[in-house]
């Protein structure tokens, strides 16, 4: 079948990568792709936004599935938009309708669907500028360390972590009266500080049936010992130690089904996966977030530890029988190193020529923010490439990644030395 995949992120070349796996994948179009994702399949010059030129070329292409990559076209409805089209509602897409998408869209309504449907999570209350002085009022008696959320998508920034009253109040006040994060802020998340170890579960489902896929850590701070500002994430690592088979049967048994169930009971059609961001507190498992898309950079530790066919996987979703389809998962680790521009995560430079990729000796290269200029591959992007290396050890993992992040070259690359030395 022909394929079309949405997005031009790391995410989306280690999608391309297994896609092309499947013996039935005929055709793969990448919309709009990167320098590497062309490797495995066409890429094509149209906007993920652009829902009308994304749907003419279905049409045209004789597309049979889509798979949305990116938060942006889920939360603005690109599945209600082929839904609503009589020449488009019969190709499946993976990723849900614009009402799931809001467990990600909105902060304050994945909180609510959270309380309702009792999976445990921090506590929170949600304000907005019209009720800015009860929020003020509500911070004087929160604990500390106070997080802010804002509401909407403010990709990845949008979440503050503020260490007194006085900083919480001068944040809440630019976020609200400001618009730091622009419509995102209109409404702010206030929420207890839960401190422990973090990590990323990710759910394929059919709306009824669904498989849990390889866990993974992210590392959101850019410099070493976790320090600086946050980023889209540096790297990861999958599996997690600590995450054993008792602790995934909490997460399973209080989370996942509930988050299932709880879809269900709303009516909320839900056909895609449930990337559910956790907090190992006190050995339980409470929600940070849910984001209705794969995670990037773990989407590139997980994929390589799938040994099954992803494409039948999707094929499951689309057609309601997930239950019948394998999964089949690697016990080796897979380390990911996520290479940077200079200056991330605030201006980066871009269009620096990359040079080394074809060194990288035990180890997969997914492109995050690459071009193509006069036949060179190009930095485009703060996150410019992921290495990957899958080992049968955590240590061989994240020697071997490191060592083939370091053969790859460009002016202003950093990555950091020290993902996963945690877990060791």
């Amino acid at each position: 079948m022909n394929i079309l995949l949405i997005g031009s992120g790391g995410r989306e070349s280690a999608f391309a990568w297994k896609i092309t796996q499947s013996e039935k994948c005929r055709n793969l179009y990448i919309a709009p792709g990167n320098a590497g994702t062309g490797i495995y399949g066409k890429n094509v010059s149209i906007n993920s936004a652009d829902f009308e030129a994304i749907g003419n070329f279905v049409v045209a292409n004789q597309i049979g599935l889509v798979i949305v990559g990116p938060e942006e076209p889920l939360v603005n409805g690109i599945h209600d938009f082929f839904l609503e089209n009589e020449s488009l509602k019969s190709v499946p897409v993976i990723g849900p309708q614009k009402e799931g998408a809001r467990l990600e869209g909105s902060k304050d309504f994945s909180k609510q669907f959270m309380q309702r449907h009792k999976i445990p999570t921090a506590a929170s209350r949600s304000f907005t500028k019209g009720t800015l002085s009860e929020g003020l009022n509500y911070l004087d008696s929160h604990s500390l360390p106070i997080v802010l959320k804002a509401d909407g998508l403010a990709g990845g920034k949008g979440v503050l972590i503020c260490e007194s009253v006085y900083e919480a109040k001068v944040e809440l006040r630019s976020m609200l009266e400001d618009a730091k994060f622009g419509e995102a802020s209109s409404t702010v998340v206030i929420e207890q500080f839960l401190k422990g170890i973090e990590l990323s579960v990710f759910v394929l489902t059919d709306g009824t049936h669904y498989k849990v896929l390889p866990e993974a850590k992210d590392y959101k701070r850019i410099g070493e010992g976790d320090t600086g500002l946050n980023t889209g994430g540096m790297g990861s690592i999958s599996p997690v130690a600590f995450a054993d088979q008792a602790f995934m049967q909490k997460v399973e048994d209080s989370v996942i089904i509930p988050t299932i169930e709880g879809l269900k009971k709303d009516g909320i059609p839900y056909k895609g996966f449930i990337f559910i961001g956790l907090m190992n507190f006190k050995g339980e498992p409470y929600v940070i977030e849910y984001n209705v898309r794969m995670g990037d950079p773990e989407t590139e530790s997980v994929l390589p530890r799938i040994k099954s066919d992803l494409l039948e996987l999707f094929l499951g979703v689309a057609n309601g029988n997930l239950d019948e389809k394998q999964l089949l998962v690697s016990s080796k680790t897979a380390a990911t190193i996520m290479l940077v521009s200079g200056g991330y995560p605030g201006d980066y430079l871009k269009g620096k020529v990359i040079t080394g990729i074809e060194n990288v000796r035990h180890s997969l290269v997914f492109h995050a923010g690459t071009d193509t200029e006069n036949g060179q591959v190009t930095t485009a992007g703060g996150r410019v490439i992921a290495v990957t290396s899958l080992q049968d050890t955590l240590f061989d993992a994240v020697q071997s990644a490191t060592a083939d992040a370091g053969r790859i070259y460009y002016d202003g690359r950093y990555f950091r030395n020290d993902i996963g030395f945690d877990l060791l």
